[in-house]
């Protein structure tokens, strides 16, 4: 097999304008142990899409021939980059990364699908060679759009290649991501369609017809066509879709189960792996055997390999001189959050060792106050991203870029953010993309927006994607010093804020709160007062009621210690036992009562072995439309809400 990998070398990096037929052969030869590999991987596992494997594997195997991508570079913040959109192609990708030295078949092969490997049953960052973890269908144009975007604000030259199914290109989000990067003008990036008409539900003209040429070059791509299981004929338009001046499409055409004859466009195989005596023929079609079958079956039952991911680096900013607010500034937290983060964009920009800020605006850009960071950009427009009303390729190219070497900051409302984001948000967790995401307009805060447009649900969203950190801060102050605190953390974080212009919140010697000498701290409880008869825990801008709720306690004679937590999800539960007491406790939040801090702490109260009598005051129903203060009012969270709630517990 050697011999094969030395006669290629000269293509490596698009080096010579054509194959030889020599080269062909030998890429067809490394193809059909693939091919083999890829279905013993199906079949030992006893689950997986073969069909789709062998159709994708000569366009996977031509990338590795030729891309800037070695085992050796793999982790060269230059190289190119390969993503497969159609994630559940795993065994075909993993059967060439093998191929072409990444890891061990051995090691591959009969642990497909194993649980705790990492070759999963579709492609995991985990896996050496596998840019971003996919399998919802529909998202990897996208993550190639946050690649590329990322390499040209690092002023890096690689290339990278999506790799998308025919049955997949009705999805909207890949629309959006054409679009995207025809505005941007990202001719780094190329992509290949496995045309083989072939879906789980059928033909994919009877599923849903699409004119794909069309809709491609509607959206300003270059389309080129080619026989996917020609390397001659791949080569060729790989090698004429990278010397052109914008992003360029090649439509593969390719034969479902492509070398083992019984499978060969037949849509059962889609999604069925093989057994028996079909087994038996289609390893012997492909030059294998049962014994080696056999043998590859008896490692799966040995030690389970490790996944290689290696972690996100802590972004190097110079993070600034947090601004204090006063009692006479006007300010709500949103644009606190947007003077922070265009000040720090602007101590970066230009000095060296740096990581660059990327900003992505779906249309919202003076409402989620980016139009700050819009305006530093206009000095260097390939930071400022503007997506246009595009939130789930917007979501997930952020999400790609921030794990290429920058600081990717995506800010909308928080009903787009993550609410109708959330399945790219999923993703993005499962690849542990460290993205920065400001969900501004949370809450019934937003007031005559109404209940399309009141999320109420952010923390219970944030608290179910593993690994994720949510902050709501209290005042303008407290935002400034989270959202500087949020640009240099390699972490993902979400930011919530509200609306309308808050109160600083003050000390009882009228300085504030979050003023000289506070500082951020992830998890932190803030104790805003004390108190001995009952406890007030809130959050966000439900501080500022809590304090006003424990002033009229106070006048009735009764003492309440009020508390504050920013991070819902980093809260300790010892800490917060030891905080509250024996006193009952009410807990107020612009949020869905059950799912976000009342839960929270109930639990950590519960598990820390800790009774108290509690009432939880949140949103009950969608909310109405009108002044934030009435709706609030309507739904029992006013300042007097609050104070009939601790005076009930008493």
């Amino acid at each position: 097999m050697s011999s094969f990998f030395d006669e290629l070398a000269g293509i490596r990096n698009f080096n010579e304008d054509r194959l030889t037929d020599g080269q062909a052969a030998a890429l067809a030869r490394i193809a059909k142990s693939c091919r083999r590999d890829a279905v013993m991987m199906t079949s030992i596992a006893g689950s997986g899409h073969p069909g789709g494997a062998l159709s994708s594997l000569d366009i996977y195997n031509i990338l590795l021939a030729s891309a800037n991508l070695t085992p050796a570079n793999r982790t060269d913040p230059g190289r190119d980059r390969i993503v497969a959109s159609h994630g559940h192609t795993s065994a075909g990708f993993y059967s060439v990364l093998s191929a072409w030295g990444f890891f061990d078949r051995d090691e591959a092969v009969p642990n497909f699908r194993r649980a705790g490997s990492p070759y999963q049953g579709h492609v995991e960052r985990g896996v050496p060679g596998v840019e971003w973890g996919t399998g919802n269908l529909g998202q990897g144009l996208s993550a190639g759009v946050g690649f590329a975007l990322a390499d040209r604000a690092l002023g890096r030259g690689g290339r990278v290649f999506v790799t998308l199914g025919d049955g997949e290109q009705p999805k909207g989000q890949i629309a959006e991501a054409r679009r995207i990067a025809s505005k941007e003008k990202l001719s780094s990036i190329t992509a290949l369609i496995d045309y083989n008409h072939i879906q789980i539900s059928g033909r994919i003209e009877d599923v849903m017809p699409v004119n794909i040429p069309a809709l491609w070059s509607a959206d300003g791509w270059e389309v080129l066509e080619c026989d996917g299981h020609s390397y001659s004929s791949l080569y060729g338009a790989l090698k004429r879709a990278l010397a052109l001046p914008l992003p360029c499409v090649i439509i593969c055409g390719t034969v479902m189960g492509k070398g083992v004859s019984f499978m060969e466009g037949i849509e059962d195989y889609h999604g069925k792996p093989v057994s028996g005596e079909l087994l038996t023929q289609a390893l012997l079609e492909l030059g294998g055997d049962m014994t080696e079958f056999e043998r590859m079956r008896a490692l799966r039952f040995g030690p389970l390999p490790k996944e290689s991911l290696t972690d996100n680096p802590a972004p190097s900013l110079d993070l600034g001189a947090a601004v204090i607010y006063t009692a006479h500034d006007k300010k709500d937290n949103r644009g606190a959050f947007g003077a922070a983060l265009a000040n720090v964009a602007e101590r970066n920009f230009g000095v060296p060792g740096r990581t660059p800020i990327i900003a992505f605006d779906c249309d919202l850009a003076a409402s989620v106050k980016l139009d700050g960071f819009a305006k530093f950009a206009q000095k260097c427009p390939e930071l400022f991203i503007q997506a246009g009303i595009q939130e789930h390729a917007a979501a997930t190219a952020a999400g790609a870029a921030s794990v290429s070497g920058v600081v990717a900051v995506w800010a909308d409302f928080g009903v787009f953010g993550i609410d109708e984001a959330y399945n790219q948000q999923r993703l993005n967790a499962i690849n542990r993309a460290p993205l920065k995401t400001v969900l501004t307009h949370v809450g019934l805060d937003v007031g005559e927006d109404g209940m399309t447009h009141q999320c109420i649900d952010y923390v219970a969203l944030a608290r179910a994607l593993f690994g994720c950190k949510i902050v709501v801060p209290a005042d303008p102050n407290q935002t400034d010093r989270a959202a500087r605190w949020m640009l240099g953390e390699p972490g993902s974080v979400f930011l919530a804020v509200g609306r309308n212009v808050l109160p600083v919140l003050l000390k009882e010697d009228g300085t504030p709160f979050f003023g000289a000498g506070y500082s951020f701290r992830y998890g932190e409880i803030d104790r805003l007062r004390s108190g001995d008869d009952a406890t007030i825990l809130a959050m966000g801008h439900m501080a500022g009621a809590a304090l006003k709720a424990r002033k009229a306690l106070g006048v009735k004679g009764i003492s309440v210690q009020v508390l504050h937590a920013s991070s819902p999800l980093g809260m300790d539960a010892s800490e917060l036992a030891a905080l509250v007491g024996d006193a009952p406790l009410v807990t107020c939040e612009d949020h869905e009562a059950d799912t976000g801090l009342g839960a929270i702490a109930a639990l950590h109260l519960a598990r820390a072995g800790h009774f108290v009598r509690m009432k939880t005051l949140g949103v009950t129903r969608f909310g109405d439309s009108g002044n934030s203060n009435d709706v609030m009012a309507r739904m029992g969270l006013s300042a007097d809400d609050i104070t009939s709630a601790v005076e009930a517990l008493l």
